[in-house]
């Protein structure tokens, strides 16, 4: 069976690629907006982990709300999870997908979906949601990041990544600038793996 492991090329989404691996047929999906070359950078450290890749291209319009969401509130939270579920409701919809998995851990605020929300994307599409990292703590998965990968870490704004934050980002650049950017996410450490131990 195939889980399609929702992929930033983070450290979150490849240490639930590797916990999934004995268990299912791996994939890694990269969601992208067209507005920078996401894909490409997580395709790079696909072929580092040995998983196969492919990018779901998803409608402009997604995160043109989110980017309305955003501005409105002055803060990420709504905005991001907002892209999270139409990303897993969109590859939901796919034929061939029964089994969805992200790198989602146990004190993560973002991105997030409610148990309700979870429940009706099951419901509604006929997939399993997955979340391996659940029961993990930010110490507990550094532990784990210590032991199987090496990853650069930095700053959100100065890691080449390919979650949303990244093309959610670039929109508020290119519409408000950078100082709007700036205004609305706190700085927070990010990560890119590099390789596999």
């Amino acid at each position: 069976m195939k889980a399609h492991v929702l992929f930033s090329g983070g450290k979150d989404s490849s240490l639930s690629a590797i916990l999934l691996d004995p268990f299912f047929d791996i994939e890694l999906v990269t969601c992208t907006f067209s507005i920078l070359p996401v894909g490409n950078i997580a395709k790079v450290t696909a072929d580092e982990l040995g998983f196969s890749h492919r990018v779901l291209e998803l409608d402009l319009t997604i995160l043109e709300t989110a980017l309305n969401t955003i501005i409105e509130d002055g803060y990420p939270k709504n905005a991001i999870n907002f892209i999270h579920k139409n990303v897993i409701e969109a590859l939901a919809k796919e034929d061939t997908v029964s089994v969805i998995a992200d790198g989602v851990r146990r004190d993560d605020r973002v991105p997030r979906l409610t148990d309700p929300e979870i429940r009706s994307i099951e419901d509604r599409f006929g997939v399993k949601y997955i979340c391996p990292l659940q029961g993990y703590g930010r110490s507990a998965v550094n532990m784990l990041v210590e032991k199987h990968l090496v990853i650069d870490e930095g700053q959100s704004d100065s890691i080449a990544k390919a979650d949303y934050e990244t093309e959610l980002r670039e929109l508020i650049r290119q519409q408000y600038g950078n100082e709007k950017v700036i205004d609305i996410f706190p700085q927070h450490l990010q990560s890119r793996v590099l390789k596999r131990i």
